[in-house]
């Protein structure tokens, strides 16, 4: 107890030191709590593809139906959910009507089990896959509000309807900065359907999976849900970065958001107390086709631009995400050159501000510049530990009598078990 409410009284008081100081950095869990709970809506696609019988010897659609019937049946009194369709009532062939044909039978509201359950019961498959616009038209029905909004996107198929791209339309909603995440779930998805959905998924820090059996997709479904319907534990706070260390946002502690595009620095700053040590990372998103060979560093300079440490991940192959971290306090070789750039009397009260600077290697196959990437840093400060010098070969007289002992000691056994190989080897 002691020491928690002495690291309380040295966190208040380090606030305390930064107001008076200067800017105020930013801080993550800035804003007023929402009152309007998370909401969902689920997103599913009825066109012609889910008449296939191939879940369980039944139709796709028959199968979810039924999962549906049943998530409903678990979902809390007070889930705010929506349903939407694609596909669901155009039978025609005539491709620009099709690709209009989404309609949400349910509104966002708290869950009325007997009107969710009639409305999946009439449906039937229809017609085209106009996945692109019914992202849009479920943005729109969730609208701005709340601490949490999800859709859930149920599909077995890609989008048939392009333009608008899924992906395009997922990055779009992403850029608006929302709090709005796209969960993806295939059934039965073949290898273009997966890489669709999980481009949609990953562009909104959602996530993707696929169901081929009746009880995959209730289980999977339910798991959506339920996490769609409890706000996340940390949400990010949005924050720009800068083109420069002068510019950039000062942050305290904590989770931000941003995006950066393919070959672009961002700076972001970062006061320091005397006796703190800085530990950030940083993960990017590839929230589109990235050509091979890439990374991400993480780079902490002063505000003269003089490196102090970095942290670089880089990969070749596909990933949905990279990341990359650093750790760094000021030693006494910092403390020195700190003492010689300071003013006498000034060192000991100055606050150290360190640049973080946030840069990629991605090179795109598409001129896809925006919105950038999007990226998650995280900041934390803690009370600087001296880190223990690396493992040497050691030094000095004691260290040459040690390798001496220990070279005669090899040299006696390689000449007796010489001795013993010789004679034998004469005798055999």
């Amino acid at each position: 107890m002691i020491h928690k409410r002495l690291s309380m009284l040295v966190l208040v008081g380090m606030i305390s030191a930064l107001w008076a100081i200067g800017d105020a950095p930013a801080y993550a869990d800035e804003g007023e709590p929402e009152a309007v709970p998370p909401s969902v809506e689920l997103v599913l696609d009825v066109s012609g593809s889910m008449r296939a019988k191939d879940i369980d010897g039944e139709t796709r659609i028959a199968v979810a139906k039924r999962a549906f019937g049943q998530v409903v049946d678990a979902l809390p009194e007070t889930t705010q959910l929506g349903i939407r369709v694609l596909g669901a009532t155009y039978p025609g062939d005539d491709k620009k009507k099709g690709c209009q044909d989404t309609q949400q039978i349910v509104p966002v509201g708290p869950v009325d089990r007997g009107q969710a359950k009639a409305a999946i019961a009439k449906l039937k498959p229809t017609g085209f896959t106009p996945i692109g616009l019914a992202l849009r038209r479920a943005a729109e029905d969730l609208g701005t509000a709340g601490s949490a909004r999800r859709i859930v996107l149920i599909t077995d198929g890609e989008d048939t309807c392009t333009p608008p791209d899924p992906c395009a339309v997922a990055r779009e909603l992403a850029a608006k900065g929302t709090k709005l995440v796209v969960d993806t779930l295939g059934l039965t998805p073949d290898q273009k359907t997966r890489k669709q959905l999980v481009c949609i998924s990953t562009a909104t820090g959602g996530t993707f999976a696929s169901a081929k059996s009746e009880q995959e997709l209730t289980d999977r479904v339910q798991q959506l849900v339920d996490r769609a319907a409890v706000p996340p534990p940390v949400t990010p706070a949005a924050v720009t970065g800068a083109k420069s260390c002068e510019q950039a946002p000062a942050l305290s502690p904590g989770v931000y958001s941003d995006r950066e595009r393919i070959g672009e620095h961002r700076y972001y700053r970062v006061p320091l107390q005397p006796g703190q040590e800085l530990r950030a990372s940083v993960s990017v998103a590839l929230d589109r086709p990235i050509n091979r060979d890439y990374g991400v560093l993480l780079k902490a300079v002063t505000a003269n631009g003089r490196e102090l440490v970095r942290g670089l991940d880089a990969a070749s192959g596909r990933a949905d995400v990279i990341s990359s971290g650093l750790r760094w306090s000021a030693g006494k070789a910092e403390e020195e050159k700190a003492g010689e750039e300071e003013k006498a009397g000034e060192a000991e009260q100055a606050i150290t501000e360190v640049c973080l600077i946030v840069s990629n290697s991605f090179a795109s196959s598409t001129p896809a510049a925006a919105p950038g990437m999007p990226l998650e840093l995280s900041i934390d400060t803690v009370a600087a530990s001296t880190a223990p010098d690396a493992p040497g070969l050691g030094r000095g007289w004691l260290f040459l009598l040690v390798l001496i002992v220990a070279g005669l000691i090899a040299g006696v056994l390689a000449g007796w078990l010489t001795r013993w190989w010789v004679a034998t080897w004469r005798e055999n």
